[in-house]
């Protein structure tokens, strides 16, 4: 640790009022976190976010989560105005015991399940974020017609108004959201996803054990979340998908439909970085279509 906290403002400060624990020292460790040594030796990590709420429907989504008693999610110290005290995640390998662990305890997470699709957590608002990006927990009774119209369709519009996708391209995305219910595979009940699943978002932890953190939690397919997880790679993928099989076999040609989940994630990415995420969202879509 490097500096010694502010004594009335910014991460120490705030790590101090809601632990109730002095802070005495920190370090930055980027523009939006910052690692806190409390007295005594504990150590947490403080974020902050101007957007209005985002901290608490990270809070929420952690809490939702950790109540299952299956995932292992570092502990909320509490959130207040656009700052998050969580407790920090000591850093390990990635291991193939560790991704098969992992995978049940994902498996064993889903099927603890969530009201209705596109519920958000009990404490949590409907206007949440996943990123940086605004994301409506709006309640539907099934999935395609619900994951067409709050998941894809609200990012394709913007990335559309924006110039970072063709009109052309677009209609290629409308035409999978028209044929969701025949892409879709069997029904299945709502699972409680982390929601934004992405490797950077998967800590090894030097316990052994997979930790998650920044969720976008609601009320989803389970898909959707290991579709997430092979978008942007994760170590030991096939060992967690094994892991996450022998406690919840997915239905069969679940593979066939990993471009159908990755639109939602790809719009995102389009809407925040730009054309390169939307020429994937296009060949994931065409994907999708080619089933």
């Amino acid at each position: 640790m490097s500096t010694r906290p502010d004594p009335g403002h910014g991460p120490g400060a705030v790590a101090a009022r809601l632990t109730g624990h002095a802070a005495t020292a920190e370090r930055p460790l980027s523009a939006a976190l910052t690692e806190v040594v409390l007295d005594g030796g504990r150590v947490v990590v403080v974020k902050h976010d101007d957007v209005p709420g985002a901290m608490r429907a990270e809070a929420a989504g952690l809490h939702w989560l950790a109540a299952t008693g299956t995932v292992r999610v570092p502990t909320v110290h509490g959130h207040e105005g656009g700052w998050l005290v969580i407790d920090r995640v000591p850093p390990g390998r990635a291991s193939a015991d560790a991704a098969a662990r992992f995978g049940r305890d994902l498996a064993a997470l889903h099927a603890t399940g969530a009201p209705a699709f596109g519920s958000p957590p009990p404490t949590g608002p409907e206007d949440a974020y996943i990123g940086l990006a605004p994301m409506r927990n709006v309640p539907g009774a099934d999935w395609p017609s619900w994951y067409a119209a709050h998941r894809v369709l609200p990012y394709l519009r913007r990335a559309v108004d924006d110039g970072t996708l063709r009109p052309a391209e677009a209609a290629v995305v409308e035409r999978v959201c028209a044929r969701v219910p025949e892409l879709a595979g069997p029904a299945e009940p709502p699972a409680r996803l982390h929601g934004d699943l992405w490797n950077g978002n998967v800590l090894w932890g030097a316990d052994g054990h997979v930790w998650l953190i920044d969720p976008a939690a609601h009320g989803g397919h389970r898909e959707t979340d290991l579709a997430m997880l092979r978008l942007f790679g994760c170590p030991h993928l096939e060992r967690i998908l094994d892991g996450y099989q022998q406690v919840a076999p997915l239905a069969d040609g679940w593979r066939n439909r990993v471009g159908l989940h990755q639109l939602f994630p790809l719009l995102v990415h389009t809407v925040l970085f730009g054309r390169g995420y939307a020429e994937q969202a296009v060949a994931a879509a065409r994907a999708a279509l080619a089933r």
